[in-house]
């Protein structure tokens, strides 16, 4: 027993020798022969073989594991290092010596920093990349999600990340720029429509909706749709602005027109003096809100319509303001019109309905314009018609000075005639060349309009000439009793020498031929009908009817003849102007 206690803690201690020992004392219980003990023993170191076979075989794969794990490790140091764009890193262990598991300890710690790094690198990437497709979207007006975009993490470099992140400011001055553009047409579009009465906001809002004022600037669209529909809609208020100021002003001009023609008092046109403050503006000066809307449109198109009936019934009136100012230019231009003609004329075509008072106004207002121009070619002619005018009175003036004989007593305002009798010489003296001028203007306006130019109905060529004829008779008078003079005086001498008495003679004095007479006759030609302007005294000459002339008086000493007797000294038939 005490043997076997001896034994005891041996037989805990299981190994090979003990287990093979106890299997030998079984066999020799058993009574195995030495061929079976022989074959189980073979048996069992098979087993053992197997056993080591089985753990070498793993021993290789668990080294082969490590090996490629160190493998992946350093290809994946490599990569992270490429992808981050960096050369080498601080944390890279320098030796490569050592155990399997010692190497990937050793590296472990670089790649979970670069790993880190490469995350916070992606998170990086992947905001700028955000942003960039965040406004990118914007400009282009899509709508695209940011969570389906993907980092390219095959290149995580800084220079692409600085790449990406210009890009993004250009972006962003980009989208600056257009928000910039977007709010200055927005308040465009709120300024037009302010001054054309029209809703902003719905205005607005049918552009895109994020252009109501109620969404923060950075909401708003900056798309070029949106731009493109923001500037075509400035140009189509524009458009319509320049369209409702160019009615507004000639809405303003026809109310003008129409006060001015019915003497509309100062209270009434002040009602509307919204309407005409804007007649001279131009499109970019209006900018006063409501200035063009449309009931306000409507509103002068109604007092238009008002005051264009009110004309109708006063259209006599009218009508015969504007025959007056017609016949006024025609009379300050010495236009002959058939004045009572043309009164009765507008008068039937008033009462017999059959025209349009605005077409008889319209008409008169040409007539006028004609009138104007022609007063307009005449003007030229006329001045000087003046100037030989107060020449001819001038020349009549000093043939009755020159005929006084007490015109050197020194009476009182003696010298002042002396001074009139010395410039009215220098004057006369200019009249052949005025004449002359006078005529070469005048036959180059008949010329030029293929018609008579007629002072006062008569044409002034033949009043020219005529004035000229006895201009020149009178010349001719005087030189004849000079030259009787002297013969008498001679006759006088010879008489004196051989002691005769000279007999009495009728005394003879120069013969005024400068202008005719008042209803008397020039000395001149009989066959030569003359006139006398009576210009000092006012009267006035009467016409061929008996009625009573209300055209302007030439001066006294101006030479005038009735249309029957002129149309003997020029060709040509005279033509008056139209009436209407």
């Amino acid at each position: 027993m005490a043997e076997a206690d001896a034994q005891a803690p041996v037989l805990d201690e299981t190994t090979c020798g003990s287990l093979l020992q106890k299997l030998q004392q079984i066999w020799d219980e058993v009574g195995e022969t030495d061929d079976e003990r022989d074959n189980m023993l073979l048996q069992i170191d098979q087993e053992c073989l197997d056993v080591y076979k089985r753990k070498v075989d793993q021993a290789v794969k668990s080294r082969a594991h490590l090996l490629q794990a160190l493998a992946d490790a350093k290809l994946e140091l490599s990569r992270l290092l490429s992808s981050l764009g960096e050369k080498t890193y601080v944390g890279i262990p320098e030796k490569t010596s050592g155990t399997i598991k010692e190497q990937l300890a050793a590296i472990a710690p670089a790649l979970e920093k670069l790993w880190e790094q490469k995350d916070d690198r992606i998170k990086e990437f992947f905001d700028v990349q955000s942003q960039i497709q965040k406004i990118s979207s914007e400009i282009a007006g899509t709508c695209e999600q940011v969570e389906s975009l993907t980092v390219d993490e095959s290149d995580l470099s800084l220079k692409k990340l600085d790449e990406f992140q210009a890009q993004l400011q250009e972006l962003q001055k980009e989208k600056s720029e257009r928000l910039h553009e977007v709010l200055e047409l927005v308040s465009t579009v709120h300024d037009l429509c302010a001054v054309l009465g029209m809703d902003f906001f719905s205005t607005v809002t049918e552009v895109h909706p994020s252009l109501n004022d109620s969404t923060g600037v950075q909401s708003k669209s900056i798309s070029n749709d949106t731009l493109s529909s923001l500037a075509k809609t400035v140009l189509v208020l524009k458009e319509d602005k320049k369209q409702r100021l160019h009615k507004l002003q000639e809405l303003a001009t026809q109310l003008i027109d129409l006060w001015n023609l019915m003497d509309t008092p100062e209270e009434e046109r002040s009602l509307f003096d919204h309407v005409t403050c804007n007649i001279s503006a131009s499109v970019d000066e209006v900018a006063i809100p409501g200035a063009l809307a449309l009931d306000l449109i409507e509103q002068a198109e109604v007092e238009v319509e008002r005051l264009d009936q009110l004309k109708a019934s006063k259209m006599k009136e009218i009508a015969f303001k504007r025959q007056a100012e017609l016949e006024d230019i025609y009379a300050r231009a010495h236009v002959e019109i058939d004045t009572e003609a043309a009164r009765e004329k507008i008068m039937a075509l008033i009462d017999s309905g059959n025209v349009d008072p605005a077409e008889l106004l319209a008409d008169m207002d040409n007539q006028i314009v004609n009138a104007k121009e022609e007063a307009h070619s005449r003007k030229e002619i006329l001045d000087k018609v003046e100037k030989w005018m107060a020449a001819c009175e001038e020349e009549s003036w000093l043939e009755d000075y020159n005929r006084d004989d007490n015109r050197y007593n020194a009476s009182r305002g003696a010298h002042l005639n002396l001074k009139r009798a010395e410039k009215a010489r220098i004057l006369v003296n200019k009249i052949p060349a005025l004449v002359d001028s006078l005529v070469a203007k005048t036959r180059a306006w008949e010329q030029e309009r293929d018609t008579t130019f007629t002072y006062d109905g008569v044409p002034l060529l033949a009043m020219l000439d005529e004035y000229m004829m006895l201009r020149h008779d009178r010349e001719e008078e005087k030189r004849r009793l000079r030259d009787q003079k002297k013969f008498h005086e001679q006759i006088s001498k010879e008489e004196t020498v051989f002691g005769s008495t000279p007999s009495p003679a009728r005394p003879l004095g120069p013969k005024k031929v400068t202008g005719p007479r008042s209803n008397g006759s020039a000395n001149g030609p009989t066959s030569r009908r003359l006139s006398l302007n009576s210009h000092q005294n006012g009267s006035r000459s009467t016409n061929k009817d008996g009625k009573r002339d209300t055209r302007p008086i030439a001066p006294l000493n101006y030479v005038a003849m009735t249309k029957d007797d002129a149309a003997s000294h020029i060709s040509g038939s005279e033509h008056s102007p139209s009436t209407p």
